[in-house]
């Protein structure tokens, strides 16, 4: 009974507000349980990576399989590249990273979730829509960018090695190789999201379409340099790849903006009429 009314009397002392906003204990507070559900997710996939390791290393391979199956083929046969490693600890090593990396991915729907319950208490009603509209596009996306870094990916391996001597005998360990395959897939992925960018920029009242279609070109050539320094192949095969679907990508933005310009335009001149 007592330890009931200590809690009443700290209620008392600490009303809710109105608005539903909280105390900057309660917000640490808060803070600390959703990381905790955040790391727990990502710990306990990390442990489904782990054991599924072997699938997990096959997916991440077969890239290198097929580009230097293909190298091969068009080399009539010759020495073959090999994935290694280079020290007694590597392989455990490797291991780890490899499953914290695939609970990293398969956990991202909870740490997400929590990052977002996080932050949405304090926007207002129209951004938590635009938000909500930005997150239900930019997974696609962002999964459209991995696949196509991932297709893409043989053939770059595949130019890539082919510059290798014919004296030389190419060994690549798997560390650098894993490092070489998570950066593309995350260039890809990042890049499929600029044009979503340029229409939440349009939205917000930032870039007209005026302005796209003004500087149009510069920005192909921007896209073009951008895949040609981004890309950690370096190769013009990924490049392409990357570019043109980016270059496709703005033109739909740019398609999305006038609309919504047009839209904006009318609304305000129905307001004026008024």
């Amino acid at each position: 009974m007592v330890r009931f009314g200590r809690r009443k009397d700290k209620k008392e002392r600490h009303p809710k507000d109105e608005e539903g906003r909280m105390t900057l204990r309660e917000h640490i507070t808060e803070l600390r349980n959703r990381l905790a559900i955040a790391v727990l997710a990502i710990v306990v996939m990390s442990v489904l990576g782990y054991i599924f390791y072997d699938h997990a290393l096959a997916f991440l391979k077969k890239p290198f399989d097929e580009g230097v199956a293909d190298l091969i083929a068009s080399n009539n046969g010759g020495k073959r590249p090999e994935l290694t490693f280079n020290s007694v600890t590597s392989p455990f090593t490797f291991q780890i990273k490899i499953s914290l990396v695939f609970g990293l991915i398969l956990s991202s729907p909870v740490w997400l979730y929590q990052l977002w319950a996080f932050i949405a208490p304090g926007l207002h009603r129209s951004e938590k829509k635009w938000a909500y509209l930005f997150a239900a596009i930019a997974t696609p996306l962002f999964a459209a960018g991995i696949w196509v870094a991932y297709w893409t990916l043989p053939k770059g391996i595949e130019i890539l090695i082919g510059f290798t001597p014919s004296f030389a005998q190419n060994l690549i360990t798997l560390p650098e190789y894993l490092d070489f395959v998570l950066r593309t897939m995350l260039v890809f992925g990042i890049a499929f999201l600029l044009p979503l960018v340029v229409v939440l920029l349009n939205i917000l009242g930032i870039v007209p379409a005026s302005a796209l279609a003004k500087f149009r070109p510069y920005i192909i050539l921007a896209i073009f340099i951008f895949g040609a320094v981004a890309t950690p192949s370096g190769d013009p095969f990924s490049l392409m790849f990357l570019a043109i679907p980016m270059c496709l990508l703005f033109f739909g933005a740019e398609i999305v903006a006038r609309l919504n310009d047009r839209r904006r335009r009318r609304k305000n001149d129905e307001l004026l009429e008024a």
